[in-house]
């Protein structure tokens, strides 16, 4: 089983400072063994992999806790939010997440009106070896 077949990841991004953060994100395999996930396109971790790409995945359940001894897997993210890649890991989602992606994308339509945000992004990750 590879990190894309997980239900959810804790991907590490990093500050300026090169303070760690983890967050938990759903995530989807691509056919050519890269990952990605849907994110708001204004959230603290997309600004972190704008200035910083590198990238760290573990396993995770719901709120983030990884296991000790967990799989650790390295490598570079980049932001999308148009293309054949941006389109690929939107559907993976959908098609993974079903009900609960179809849910939350209603909900960031809602919120992106009232607030006037800036919608999604994809996030694209190629793993090192």
């Amino acid at each position: 089983m590879g990190i894309g077949d997980e239900r959810y990841v804790s991907l590490t991004t990093y500050r300026r400072s090169g303070e760690a953060v983890s967050t938990p994100v759903w995530i989807v395999a691509l056919a050519d063994g890269r990952v990605g996930f849907t994110t708001t396109a204004d959230a603290g971790k997309v600004k972190r992999l704008r200035n910083d790409p590198t990238v760290v995945l573990r396993p995770c359940d719901l709120r983030g806790n990884v296991v000790e001894g967990a799989l650790e897997l390295h490598g570079t993210g980049i932001v999308l939010t148009e293309g054949a890649d941006d389109a690929a890991i939107r559907a993976g989602v959908v098609a993974k997440y079903g009900i609960q992606a179809r849910a939350l994308r209603v909900g960031g339509w809602i919120r992106d009106l009232v607030l006037r945000r800036q919608g999604t992004a994809t996030v694209l990750i190629t793993l090192r070896d």
